[in-house]
Order: C-alpha cells, then structure tokens, then sequence
C-alpha cells in the first residue's frame, strides 16, 4: 500500500509541475523585489544513500540529478564509528559532530503545531545529552528571517531552532503548496525509505551488521525513496540549488556516502570542500555551511563545516563507487595487516633470539630485519601502483617490501653497517614528508594511514605515520651525525628533525600530539650527541616547549577565518569556550583503550624485551649486537634514545596511543640489529698451510 501511495505521489506531483513553475516563478519575482535573497536552497537527505544505489533503472530521478550536478563521497562520520539518521540530521541542526548519545535510529516524530511543528522532548539534546549547539541551523535562520519548509523528521530536526520548533512542517512533499516554495528560499527533506527498513528490523535500531536487507528490498526500497525525492524535484523552482546527501550509514560498517550539488556550472564536477582538503569528500557539516552561506547568511563560528566547492572535471559515479570499495577492501585488510604485522615482530625477536646467541644465521637475519623494517612504508608506496583489490594490495605491499630490501642492500652502502638503515630510514621520512607535500594521497586509504570512511582524518598526518617519520627522520640524521660528528652532525640532527616537526605542525600535517612528541626526541638526541646531560626537569621542559610550539601552531591556524581553520585552530577556539576538556577526555579514553590492544601491544612488548635484554645480557641475547652498534655508532645509540623518548610521548598525547609507540619500535629495532649484525668482527678463516709450511711442518 505504501508503495501504491508514493507511486501515485508522484504522478500528481508530476501533473502539478506546469502549474507549480509559473506560481513559483511569479513568486520569485516578488521575493526579489522585496529586497529577499535571490538564492534558494533544497537539501534532500536521503540516509544511507551510496553510489552504488544509484542506477538509470531504479532511481531516474536520482540519477538524473547526479548527472546534472557536482559530485563526491560523504563522509558521515559523526561520534561513534557509524551514524544513525539521528545523529545525522542533528549533525547538520549543530554544525558540528552531533550525537544523541546512545544507540540511536530515527529522528523523533514532531508533533503539528498550526503550519509548524514541535520535537518532542527536543530539551534533552542540550540540557541532558550535552549537545549544546544543537539548533544552531534553526536559530541562525530565524535570527536572519530567512523563511524554510521541513519535510520529514529529519529535516524538522535539522531546522529546529533551540526549543524544537519548526515554523513550516509537512510530512510529504504533496502537501508542499508551490506558494510556499517561492516564499521560502529553503526546504529541506527527510526520505527515510531507504533507511526505514533497516531499522524496522532492528527494532528501530542501526543494525549491528553490515547489511541487513536482501539485495532485492534494497532496489524495493531505493524506488520508494527516489519517487518521494523525484516528487520534490519536480515542483522546485528552477533556480533553486539542490542538495543530496546520504547522512546516515544503515549498518555496522561504515560507508562513504552520496554528495551531490547541482547549482550553476556545477555539472560534471568534483564535489568536496576545504574541510576535508579534499576536492572529492565533504563531510556533514558542509551541507551545515553551505545552506547559510546560499542563502546569504553569515555562518556562525561554532559551525565546523565549510561551504561545499565544485572542483576539478571529470567527476563520474565509477570512479566514486570505486574510493568506496577501495575504502573497504583497505578496512577489511586493516586488522589483519596489524596481527600478520605482530605476529612478524614477535616471530622474528624469537629466531633472532635463538639463532644470534649461537652466532648462527647472522646473514639472513640482517636481512629479515631490514625487511621487517621495510613493511610499514610499503603500504604507503603501494598507493603509488593502480590496485583495484584485495590481492593486488597485498602483492603490491610485497613487492615494494622486496624492493626497498633489495636497494638496501644493492650499493656499495651495503658494505657499511650502517648502510641498509641508511636507506629504510631515508626512504620511509621521504616518503612521508614527499606525501605531506603533495597532498597525502599515499596515507589516504592505506592500512597505516586513515579511511576517509573512518572519518577520523582526510589530510596531515596520521598518528601512525607521525611515528614513522619521526623515526625514520632521527635515524636518518644520525647517519649523517655519524659520518660528521660534532657539530655537523648536531646542526643536521636539529635541522632535519626541525623540517619534519614544521611539515606535521604546520597546515600540511596538521598534527597536534606530533609536535608535542617530536621536540623532546630532537632535543634528546642533539643533546647526547652534545655530550650533554639528560635530566627529567630537561626532558619536562623539551616537553613543555613542544606544547608551546604546537600552540604556536594552532593559534596561527586560528588566526585564520573559520572556514579555513583546521582542527588546530578549533581546538583554541574551544580552549576558549572551554570545550577543550571533553575533546582530551575523549582523547585520553581513546590512548587507554589501545593499551589493551591484541595486535600493538606484542610489538612493544617484545620489541621492548628484547632490546633490554639484549643491553643488559648482551651475549647471551643477541651475540653482542646491540653494543657492537652502539661501539660502531654513537651517534645511532643517540638517535635510538631520541626515537624511544618521542614514542613514548607520542603514545601518551596522542589517541593513538600505543600504535605510536608500537610503529616507531617497529621500524628502529630491527634496524638497530641489522646494524649490529654488520658491526660484529667478522671471524677468521683458518689459512691453508703452503708448501714449504707443510714442509716445515713434516722437518719438524
């Protein structure tokens, strides 16, 4: 029956159109003169929308405004790992990341109030769940008198002002009269039909696996949810710019979503926005931004989002239907990857161990450990190559794997041993400074970087990358204090660590913890290269040093305007309001939680263990391998000094926790081994007595 009605919805709506566009053009005409804005807007939010939904066959109406508008992937991240339509109609009412604070499905039902309506027990947001810039979308239109239209639950909540109230509310778009349109230059619509389905079978619920329904009542419930967003199309006016967002996930696996916006010279354009950095990505308080700012409305600070940006040409649903299934095939690899990762370490300090205390299998252990070394910069490398799945990730993770092995030990640096470290450490910090530089195409949608599905990160630097570039970084640079000690060496310690710390604090990296981490482990190293003492009130003061640097950072950041602020500049803007607690709470929770984490702490554990052990009962350990480095290089003891203080750090400031701490020992360990190896007095062969020795020998 459902069905039948939204069928014959959109027939009527269809029949109305050339009566609806004359009314709506007369109106416009008047609005003008009335001194109103010329903009209007219409965002259609369509919860769990994907690329993949959308076909010529089963969503027209859709598909034909894909065609004629900007597009992008959504990214719809709220609070949790996955966004109910709940969260993410009020995401877009706040202008920030918005949730209500429990497992959540549908917006409440308003209640009608006259040509309005009311949210039920809308108070509890702001005065229970804490969400106290809900209503911001609201109360910023009414205060500009700018006129809007709600269409569904979701969109009454969205235009809400801060006591739940809706001044225009309908429940289908029929009920829209063409007068309205051309006296409001915003509607806003809820299609729950898709979405509805879901959650009518997890008891109203997000469901709690990825897909819920059968492919067939997916396309049932995509044609609903296209005939109720068609019979809206056809009744706006024409100059109105349409929005469609997919502001919702429908399971447990998070999804990049629907974005389109079709508006002058739009079509056929990528669609992001400067809060991602990213021509091709937005996120839901863009659509926030963007309604204001059409509208002609200053958009108020608190708003996180900015205003939505056709970008380059070209733009084609394949190829965003491909970043989603690309974000995916990364997301079902990633756990993996980390437990092949531990179980690798943990493996390799067990053989090592067992063959270097009987000074055994020296060769191919080098030789592993300088691939073990190698694997984390191969999965940013591997974005370099044109993989489309799951077997050519793995394949391309691999073979760049073998490839920096083998160039460690191709030139004549291998003769050094200091040489394969050389090359490891050299390549991983260029490649992730080369990648900051150009855009962070290689951490996006890798195993060691960040999903834009995620929704945690869209550009900078990661955490996890943050501690391979500090790593890579320090022990690059004491290679070259080794080969030019004094203050060469110091001035190249202090130099390069200065360069990478700038690239991760400044707008490229946009990396806060970094900063933080990263000053004391080049202070550390510059001052034991020095012949300096290290105290605790030092390493305290290197610490507090890199919180006013990275403040430093972020005040300029927010210097800037809102829309062009990054999470630095937010942050002092909430330092300000005194928001700033709830953010490192959060934060702080996030970096205990990884403590217990199955596939990081191993690596620590056992590369911990195994480096104290190797120091303290050197011979027994490990042949002696870890002074015959240290007696090789002073300068690397040092660097590795350095490497652990900034890790250690790292792991306590950032949300990441023990995946800093874990990563960074996962690259310096085994290559301080590999070094070692190649230090130890290579043992005399026995010399074969000549003939006139024999001679002797048998005289005798």
């Amino acid at each position: 029956m459902r069905r039948v009605l939204v069928v014959l919805a959109v027939v009527v709506a269809h029949a109305l159109v050339g009566l609806a566009a004359p009314a709506a053009a007369s109106g416009r005409a008047s609005v003008r003169d009335a001194a109103e804005p010329a903009g209007r807007v219409a965002l259609i939010g369509v919860p769990g929308l994907h690329w993949d939904d959308l076909t010529p066959g089963d969503t027209p109406n859709l598909w034909e405004l894909a065609g004629q508008s900007a597009i992008g992937s959504l990214s719809v991240r709220t609070v949790g790992s996955v966004t109910c339509p709940y969260d993410g109609w009020l995401t877009v009412s706040a202008g920030t990341r918005s949730a209500v604070g429990y497992a959540c499905g549908a917006p409440p039902v308003p209640r009608q109030a006259g040509e309005g309506a009311v949210i039920p027990h809308y108070r509890y947001l702001i005065d229970v769940a804490g969400q106290q810039e809900a209503g911001t979308l609201g109360e910023t239109l009414k205060a500009a008198g700018r006129c809007s239209i709600a269409i569904g639950p979701g969109a009454a909540l969205a235009l809400a002002d801060r006591q739940g109230a809706v001044a225009r509310y309908h429940d289908s778009p029929l009920r829209v009269r063409s007068t309205d349109l051309a006296r409001c230059p915003l509607v806003a619509m809820d299609v729950d039909d898709l979405i509805e389905p879901y959650l009518a079978r997890a008891g109203g619920r997000l469901p709690r696996v990825p897909d819920e329904l059968p492919a067939a009542e997916r396309r049932d419930a995509l044609r609903l949810a296209d005939a109720k967003a068609g019979a809206l199309l056809s009744v706006l006016p024409p100059d109105t710019t349409v929005l469609l967002a997919g502001l919702s996930d429908h399971g447990s696996v998070p999804h990049l979503r629907v974005a389109a916006m079709r508006a002058p010279d739009a079509q056929g354009r990528l669609l992001g926005a400067a809060s991602t950095h990213r021509e091709d990505i937005s996120i839901i308080t863009d659509f926030t931004a963007t309604v204001l700012s059409e509208l002609g409305v200053p958009v108020p600070a608190t708003v996180v989002g900015t205003p939505l940006k056709a970008g380059s040409a070209g733009a084609s649903i394949a190829e965003l239907r491909r970043d989603d299934a690309t974000a995916q095939a990364i997301r079902s690899v990633k756990g993996g990857y980390f437990t092949v990762m531990a179980v690798l370490q943990v493996s390799f300090y067990l053989v090592a161990f067992l063959l270097l205390r009987r000074r055994k299998g020296l060769s191919p252990v080098r030789v592993a450990a300088v691939a073990l070394a190698a694997l984390p910069v191969s999965s940013y490398l591997v974005n370099l190559l044109p993989w489309s799945g799951l077997p050519q990730l793995v394949g391309g993770v691999l073979a760049w794997t073998a490839a920096v092995t083998l160039l460690a030990f191709a030139g004549p640096w291998r003769r050094r041993p200091l040489g394969p470290l050389a090359v490891v450490a050299g390549v991983t910090a260029l490649t992730l400074a080369g990648d900051l530089l150009t855009g962070t195409t290689l951490q996006l949608n890798s195993v060691m970087g960040y999903g834009a599905d995620v929704g945690a990160r869209y550009y900078g630097l990661g955490n996890i990358p943050f501690a391979l570039l500090a790593t890579g970084t320090l022990l690059a640079a004491t290679v070259i204090a080794h080969r030019w000690p004094g203050r060469v060496g110091v001035g190249a310690i202090v130099a390069l660590g200065a360069f990478a710390m700038v690239l991760g604090g400044s707008g490229l990296g946009s990396d806060f913890g970094g900063v933080i981490a990263f000053v004391p482990g080049i202070a550390v190293t510059a001052l034991i290269l020095s012949g300096r003492r290290v105290s605790l009130v030092k390493l305290g003061a290197f610490c507090a040093a890199g919180g006013v640097i990275v403040m430093g950072f972020a005040w300029l950041n927010y210097l800037r305007p809102p829309r062009e602020q990054s999470h630095l500049g937010r942050f002092v803007g909430q330092v300000l309001t005194g928001e700033a607690f709830d953010v490192i709470w959060r934060k702080l929770h996030a970096m205990l939680a990884t403590l217990l984490s199955p596939n990081l702490m191993p690596i620590v554990i056992a590369a911990a263990a195994f480096l104290v052990y190797a120091i303290l009962r050197p011979e027994q350990a490990s042949a002696g391998v870890v002074p015959a480095a240290f007696e090789h290089s002073p300068a690397l003891r040092a660097g590795l000094i350095g490497t652990l203080v900034s890790g250690v750090i790292g792991m306590l400031v950032n949300d990441s926790g023990a995946a800093v701490l874990s990563m960074a020992l996962a690259l310096a360990v085994p290559l301080l081994l590999a070094t070692g190896i190649g230090a130890l007095p290579r043992p005399r062969r026995a010399s074969v007595p000549g003939v006139g020795e024999q001679l002797a020998g048998v005289a005798k």
